[in-house]
């Protein structure tokens, strides 16, 4: 395994964990100061989303899933499959990142955080394929 591979799943790997951390803050932690901080929102808009951020924190969640087991698919020999669950959930995580920095320019900073590691990542995968 090259080192673009390793990059790239430890990239994808960090996005995964980012995404689990995300989950958390909107499907358990959606209420709190902390989540209401992190997503600019104030006690009503909480109240009146919960349910929203609830199941968008489970998309995040199968997103992590996905990405996680293909690293582990991966790492032990299996990486056809591997190699496919990490471009489809890092780049899904990507393309979700993409969609709120044009959406919400305001959300620059958010977009980056989610975007840069599962779009970096998916960038060496391929790349690992021809250098």
């Amino acid at each position: 395994m090259g080192i673009l591979m390793i990059i790239g799943l430890t990239l994808t790997g960090l996005a995964a964990l980012l995404h689990v951390f995300i989950f958390w803050l909107e499907s358990f932690a959606w209420s709190t100061p902390r989540a209401r901080a992190v997503f600019g929102t104030t006690e009503a808009e909480a109240a009146a989303t919960k349910q929203l951020a609830l199941n968008q924190g489970f998309y995040n969640l199968f997103l992590a899933l996905m990405v996680a087991s293909g690293v582990v698919l991966t790492l032990s020999g299996q990486s056809a499959a591997g190699i496919a669950l990490v471009l489809a959930g890092a780049g899904s995580m990507a393309a979700a990142s993409l969609v709120l920095l044009c959406s919400d320019r305001s959300k620059t900073a958010a977009a980056l955080k989610q975007g840069t590691a599962p779009a970096v990542g998916v960038v060496a995968v391929l790349l690992s394929f021809f250098i």
